[in-house]
This record gives structure tokens, C-alpha cells and sequence, in this order.
């Protein structure tokens, strides 16, 4: 990585946010998946070349501590904008990756001016009409990591950063990223039935992107469709040979969507 990233505490009042922040330029908010926030990735590094990101560590997700009051995805989204517009940092453009697409989603039907353009990867949040949402807890931490991507193998990064063999603190924050996640999205598992609903009366106010894997094993191209549909004008990218971590499995196309999706 030839991007230093530091990382810095909001608080006020009953809310307390840690932030990691790396590069330089027009913000640009990246909302971490339901694993917990992983450390710095080369996507980031491409990206952080010309815009300034801001990656929060969701509280109770393994490094930040839980905010007791946040009981859901809602609540959570409400944190977030909250501190977005006491930051002066909407409207901002977004990544969110699986749950925390979910949490994007949430954060745009709440208050549409947060954002100035959003994208989000295989994001969690909308049941599907065809297939099912993977149920994670069935597996292990380590069969669930394997599951996110078509061909662990021959992905580098992912060997990475998942393939040795976790450390005490690693498997103690995915502990808690999954234990946080269940919290916050067991029932219904991993949706909200009312998300579409919310999105559909937004009139496409704001511009979206959804981007998708073709061998995504853990959330259905249907749900990508349905949040397509809700939305209104939103594009669907759909990236040949990836699972559900495109800016892992491919990493070139999906820096050459989110530039030209942002530009």
C-alpha cells in the first residue's frame, strides 16, 4: 500500500464514532461489509490516488465498541447520518459493500440528501424473489470468508488477507462482527420488507449503481434486480467470473466502474 491511512474519533453526545481515513481529494464514504473492516485494500489505494475516503468502523464489529442504542439497520443509519451532516460532509458519495450496501440504502430512504451518488456491491437489505440469502451462520468463520469469493485460491489479496491462519484477535472480531450483525439483522434475516417501499418514493432522486458478481454465492442476482426496480434509474453492473468481493476478485474492472460511476 503507498496510501497511509489514519484514523480519528468523532464523538458527540450518545454518539461515538471511530474513522478511518486515507488520500486525497472529494470525500468519498466506504461502508465495510458484515465481516467487520478488514485493513487497508489496493481498491482503496487506487481510489484514495484522487478522492479522500472515510471508512467507518461499525460499532461492535470487531474494533469499535458497540453503541447500545443502535438496536438495527435503521438506528444504524441514522447514526451514520448524523454524523455526516455534523461533519459537513453531505452530500457525499458512497461505496457500500453487502450489509453495508444494506446500511447505504437505509441511510438514503432516511434522508435522500446525505448523498450525492451512491454505489453499492452486492448489497444485503432486499429479500429475494428467487434464490435465498446465504444463511452465514451455518458456517464457520472460515467456510463463510471462502464462500464470499468464486475461486479463493487464485485471488491473491483475499489469501491475503484471509488465508493464513487467523490470529486470537482476527477470529475474536469476526466473533463479534457476526455476533453484531445477527444483533442488528437476524430477524428478518438480512432484510428489511419495507427497504423497497422507502426506495420506490425516492423518484430517483439520486443517482445509484449496483454492482454484482455473476458467481455471487451469498445474496441473488433477483435482490439485485428488486433494488434496480425500487430504485428506479439505477444501472446494474454485473462483472464476469467474480463472487461477492469484486474488488478483491477484480479489482481492475471494478476501480474502472466506481471512477467512471463517480467522475
Amino acid at each position: 500500500m503507498t496510501t497511509t491511512a489514519t484514523e480519528t474519533i468523532f464523538e458527540r453526545g450518545a454518539l461515538r464514532l471511530s474513522v478511518r481515513m486515507m488520500g486525497s481529494g472529494p470525500p468519498l464514504l466506504v461502508l465495510h461489509d458484515e465481516m467487520g473492516y478488514p485493513g487497508e485494500m489496493a481498491w482503496q489505494a487506487d481510489i484514495a490516488q484522487t478522492r479522500q475516503l472515510f471508512v467507518p468502523l461499525a460499532p461492535g464489529f470487531g474494533i469499535a465498541p458497540r453503541i447500545e442504542w443502535v438496536n438495527g439497520m435503521r438506528d444504524l443509519a441514522c447514526a451514520y447520518g448524523r454524523w455526516l451532516r455534523e461533519q459537513n460532509l453531505a452530500p457525499i458519495d458512497v461505496v457500500g459493500f453487502s450489509l453495508g450496501g444494506w446500511l447505504a440504502a437505509e441511510m438514503l430512504a432516511n434522508d435522500a440528501s446525505l448523498f450525492r451518488r451512491m454505489l453499492l456491491v452486492g448489497p444485503l437489505g432486499i429479500k429475494p424473489t428467487q434464490g435465498v440469502i446465504l444463511d452465514a451462520y451455518e458456517l464457520s468463520h472460515r467456510e463463510h470468508l471462502k464462500a464470499t469469493v468464486a475461486d479463493p485460491a487464485n485471488t491473491p489479496e483475499f489469501a491475503a488477507l484471509y488465508g493464513g491462519a487467523p490470529s486470537p484477535a482476527q477470529i475474536e472480531g469476526f466473533d463479534d462482527a457476526r455476533a453484531e450483525s445477527a444483533r442488528l439483522a437476524w430477524q428478518p434475516y438480512m432484510h428489511n420488507p419495507s427497504l423497497p417501499y422507502l426506495l420506490e418514493g425516492l423518484g430517483g432522486r439520486v443517482p445509484v449503481a449496483i454492482v454484482w458478481g455473476e458467481r455471487d454465492a451469498i445474496v441473488p442476482r433477483s435482490a439485485m434486480q428488486s433494488y434496480v426496480d425500487a430504485l428506479g434509474k439505477a444501472e446494474l453492473h454485473v462483472i464476469a467470473g467474480s463472487g461477492h468481493r469484486p474488488e478483491i476478485e477484480r479489482r481492475d474492472q471494478f476501480v474502472a466502474v466506481v471512477r467512471e460511476f463517480f467522475r
